[in-house]
């Protein structure tokens, strides 16, 4: 009976490996990122930063690997109490131990990671409740499968392997509850991904206007004049994405100049890590709703006065 199904059982137990790699480490990172947005570092923008993309990873992983993870050990122990998988198998053993092998390489990683990071100049507390994670999720997976392997009767589900799943399942789901709280909606990400359209728009024009001033000393009457000087200006580079009526440019001053659009999201008090988003957030901070940017046209021949300190 057991050469018969052996690919079959070496399925589930190796399906079951990868799902709990994915599980495991996506129920960490998923903590890890919810550390990193309540205890923030000002030294390390980069290391140890809140990560928007990392959350939404480690959501997606966990919401599929965690039902397969839990299904793949269902049709283990199915097997195991009919009989038609043994107890004192080989597929059983040499996989079991195969995967109590990789878990704890992929482990000792994640900790070496963590303490690294935080050799790196992270902070104390933030190191401290990673690591404690860390261990408590590797000690998890490493207490489980030992006893696992080493049990004696294996004919159903015993208490111990019940404790192991309910607690497993309980702080899973409130891992995912949490990461909630945490990452922003679909629909703020899209509405976050228009106005970076716009601001990437802006920029274009941005540098459209600063070649016209250089080239010619003086600002554009309007943005029509820099389509045909600037190839990189597309019909649509000053136009609302959406309603595609042609962004309002305004001259305050002799070299300043405003660009107004409508924008879904505040990007003043935002935390996202997207690249982009970031620059943009320092170039073009915005609040919702219609928006007049200013900005000052940049060229070398343009110096800014410097103030004089009072005495």
């Amino acid at each position: 009976m057991e050469q018969k199904n052996t690919a079959k059982f070496a399925f589930f137990y190796m399906l079951s490996l990868v799902a709990l790699i994915f599980m495991a480490l996506s129920t960490g990172m998923i903590i890890f990122q919810i550390i990193n947005k309540n205890i923030p570092d000002i030294l390390n923008i980069y290391q140890g930063a809140f990560s928007s993309g990392q959350l939404k990873y480690a959501i997606s992983a966990l919401i599929i690997s965690a039902p397969i993870f839990y299904v793949c050990m269902k049709q283990i122990y199915s097997n195991l109490k009919t009989g038609e998988l043994e107890k004192d198998s080989g597929i059983r053993k040499w996989l079991t131990y195969f995967i109590l092998f990789i878990s704890s390489v992929v482990m000792i990683g994640w900790l070496i990671g963590t303490v690294n990071t935080f050799l790196n100049g992270d902070m104390t507390a933030k190191f401290i409740l990673k690591a404690i994670t860390a261990l408590l999720i590797s000690a998890a997976v490493f207490s489980f499968y030992l006893y696992d392997i080493k049990r004696v009767d294996v004919i159903g589900v015993n208490k111990v392997i019940k404790i192991y799943f309910y607690s497993s399942l309980a702080i899973i789901l409130a891992t995912f509850v949490a990461s909630l709280f945490a990452v922003e909606s679909p629909v703020q990400t899209r509405a976050r991904k228009y106005d970076s359209l716009v601001l990437g728009n802006f920029n274009n024009i941005n540098s459209a206007i600063n070649s016209y001033y250089k080239e010619y000393k003086k600002m554009p009457g309007g943005l029509n004049e820099l389509k045909g000087e600037y190839s990189y200006l597309g019909e649509d580079s000053t136009k609302d994405p959406e309603k595609k009526n042609e962004f309002e440019y305004r001259i305050v001053g002799e070299n300043t100049y405003e660009l107004c659009a409508e924008f879904k999201t505040s990007n003043k008090n935002n935390d996202n890590d997207n690249g982009d988003y970031s620059y943009y957030k320092e170039k073009w901070p915005h609040e919702a709703g219609y928006q007049c940017l200013k900005q000052k046209v940049h060229d070398e021949n343009i110096k800014d006065e410097i103030p004089v300190p009072v005495r």
